[in-house]
């Protein structure tokens, strides 16, 4: 859909002052107050294409503003759906210095076979005073922590200015402003110039699917004009508005604010140089009811959006990564724009944690059901492996009335023994099945209870699960095949050559060309039996070699095995190993 844009919309900051435009087509009057001007009104220009515009000479950033819109007998005061800052979220428009010092950064992003994704909530990942919100200058203070687990990519959770102090970032106000209790728009900039400074790229979390509640919405009846008491020029005025999160969903159809979606994904990666893109719930963008084969509720221009966000983010980066929540069934969801998709790199694979529960939530092999992982091991879109996210925990399935993991399947003891073993064998699986791995704060350490907003994670266990998070880091580094003994475990091929139904084992082999050092094969065993030989078919003969094994003593006291590497003779494609209960083991050959 290709159509004009209106250039320096908002406040923008210039040599001898900053220029102002808004949109507000349906107003009679546009004025302008701020502490430039003593809070006295200033009018700006009718440009005759809805938008309003004036120069203040001498403004300079950090001043405050507001716009006056009088439409009919009705006086409105409002903040700049454009701005860079606020005062506070439910303050004043702020004037921001759009430049900022990058540096030598000229960092670019690991393949994305070799991406091991974090996922974090800025509020909550590091709190060093629990009464107050972690900053991005908490998160630059465990980079070190990061990289060391291996991480290179990190996922925020949204960070533009939300309606109150603390959330998960997904009732957002303005689109532009980086919420200033985070540090505002400076401080995420440092942040991800620091995170490339140690190799870590970083994928934002954005929310176009809806705004609001529109109760506490500024950009709810913006001008005065609104029909059928929808919420005005922001948004659809019919059936289309509807959300699960109320009427709220932005007109995709108008192309002023298309405009708005589209340069705020601008920002995000040019000015802010974010290196990928999570777009929330892209199913209720491109359907009302968030639903896939439903034409009667299909919302054509909200799909060609999503194509939009695509390629311009390409355009800007063409190392970026886009990832799309949608409901994990789509192939178009990741096929190129070029042949009709929308274009995304991958898309969250939305059901795999609920089936590694379903796997994981008991040792007894009466009562365990494998089907649903088995199903999920290599799911794959387009046959391309990395076109889907897999993880174990996420904002998402560690809360909404359900818990992590851990907690899930030891409730009440999520630092158990079943849980710790459980907790391996569960990373075990996202780090080597084809995918791009995602872990969630804390879950390296075993943080257990729920997902929340005002409660951070529990630094104390890194301590004391130290050896649950050396396993974490091992995985990591043989899923990027930092040793250069796995390069299996960053190629295309999945088999699964072990099904064992009674003892609930399974095996798979992992490649990208084969021979030694890429050939790779995961054993799990999901059972509560453990074996002092058990048979396993390879994919050829010679010595292979244990390069992880989640039930060595080394990671944990209360485990038994007490060799991490040793050879395991296979002959006639037969080898025989020892296989501890509730337990992940990879092999691979020099």
């Amino acid at each position: 859909m290709s159509q004009k844009t209106k250039k320096n919309v908002g406040a923008v900051v210039g040599r001898s002052g900053v220029s102002f435009r808004v949109w507000a087509p349906f107003a009679d009057q546009v004025s302008l107050i701020g502490s430039f001007n003593g809070w006295n009104e200033q009018p700006l220009d009718n440009e005759g294409d809805g938008y309003w515009y004036c120069m203040v000479r001498g403004a300079i950033p950090g001043q405050e503003y507001k716009f006056i819109i009088r439409r009919g007998n009705e006086t409105l005061v409002r903040n700049d759906p454009r701005a860079l800052h606020f005062t506070t979220s439910a303050g004043t428009s702020v004037i921001a210095r759009s430049t900022f010092d990058w540096g030598d950064d000229k960092f670019v992003p690991p393949p994305i076979e070799e991406q091991v994704i974090y996922e974090l909530h800025v509020g909550t990942f590091n709190r060093p005073d629990p009464s107050i919100n972690g900053t991005f200058y908490d998160l630059i203070d465990k980079l070190d922590y990061l990289s060391g687990l291996g991480i290179n990519m990190i996922e925020l959770m949204p960070v533009s200015t939300m309606l109150m102090d603390r959330g998960w970032g997904y009732a957002i106000d303005y689109i532009f402003a980086v919420e200033s209790m985070y540090g505002g728009r400076h401080g995420l900039m440092q942040f991800v110039k620091a995170a490339h400074s140690k190799g870590i790229g970083v994928i934002l979390d954005v929310v176009y699917n809806h705004l609001g509640p529109d109760s506490h919405l500024d950009l709810w009846n913006f001008d005065g004009w609104h029909e059928e008491g929808y919420g005005g020029i922001y948004f659809y005025n019919d059936w289309r508005a509807e959300t699960p999160w109320g009427n709220t969903r932005p007109d995709f159809g108008r192309k002023e604010v298309r405009q708005y979606i589209l340069d705020n994904i601008s920002m995000w990666v040019h000015d802010c140089r974010v290196d990928g893109l999570r777009v929330d719930s892209t199913h209720y963008i491109r359907n009302v009811k968030g639903n896939n084969d439903d034409p009667e509720h299909d919302i054509l221009e909200g799909w060609s959006l999503l194509q939009q966000i695509n390629t311009i983010s390409r355009k800007i980066n063409p190392n970026v990564i886009t990832i799309a929540e949608d409901l994990a069934c789509n192939n178009y969801i990741v096929k190129p724009v070029h042949e009709k998709g929308a274009g995304f790199t991958a898309q969250w694979e939305l059901n795999f944690p609920f089936m590694l529960r379903e796997a994981l939530k008991t040792a007894d092999p009466a009562n365990l059901k494998l089907d649903g992982i088995l199903s999920k091991l290599d799911s794959r879109y387009n046959d391309n492996p990395f076109s889907r996210v897999v993880y174990s925990d996420s904002h998402d399935s560690a809360a909404n009335g359900s818990s992590r993991l851990i907690e899930t399947i030891s409730p009440g003891k999520p630092d158990s023994l079943f849980a710790r073993r459980q907790a391996l064998v569960a990373a075990g699986i996202i780090l080597t099945v084809p995918g791009i791995p995602m872990l969630f704060q804390g879950q390296e350490f075993m943080q257990g209870g729920s997902f929340n907003d005002w409660q951070g994670i529990d630094w104390n266990k890194a301590g004391r699960f130290n050896g649950i998070t050396e396993a974490h880091r091992h995985l990591v580094a043989l899923r990027k095949n930092s040793w250069g003994n796995t390069k299996g475990l960053v190629g295309k091929g999945f088999n699964l050559i072990h099904n064992d139904e009674v003892n609930k084992v399974i095996a798979y082999h992992r490649w990208f060309s084969g021979g030694a050092g890429d050939d790779v094969v995961v054993i799990i065993n999901f059972g509560n039996r453990g074996f002092d030989t058990y048979d396993i078919h390879f994919p050829q003969d010679g010595s292979w070699h244990i390069r992880f094994n989640s039930a060595w003593s080394g990671y944990d006291n209360g485990f038994k095995t007490k060799m991490s590497d040793y050879s395991v003779n296979v002959v006639n494609n037969i080898g025989v190993l020892a296989v501890s209960p509730n337990s992940v083991i990879i092999l691979s050959q020099d």
